[in-house]
């Protein structure tokens, strides 16, 4: 995934069908496929409800990092106002 401070993350390993639908997809978006699966990942935090994936989170040390947590903050921020 695209980021700033040259760190590497885990990457898992694709099945052949998501592999092959990423390239496809990164085709029809014009980005490369990192790219993509941060435009994938970020269209999943819109379409999810963020505190339902927070809940359920296992690792709680990257919350900054996280687009669900983001979301999260971003909706508390708007009921406040």
């Amino acid at each position: 995934m695209c980021n700033t401070n040259n760190k590497r993350y885990y990457t898992p390993q694709f099945s052949p069908m998501a592999s092959v639908s990423v390239r496809r997809l990164a085709w029809a978006l014009g980005l490369s496929m990192t790219e993509t699966v941060d435009y994938i990942i970020k269209g999943l935090s819109s379409a999810l409800v963020s505190s339902a994936v927070c809940v359920e989170c296992k690792d709680k040390t990257k919350c900054s990092l996280c687009c669900f947590s983001q979301q999260l903050a971003a909706e508390k921020t708007a009921l406040a106002s």
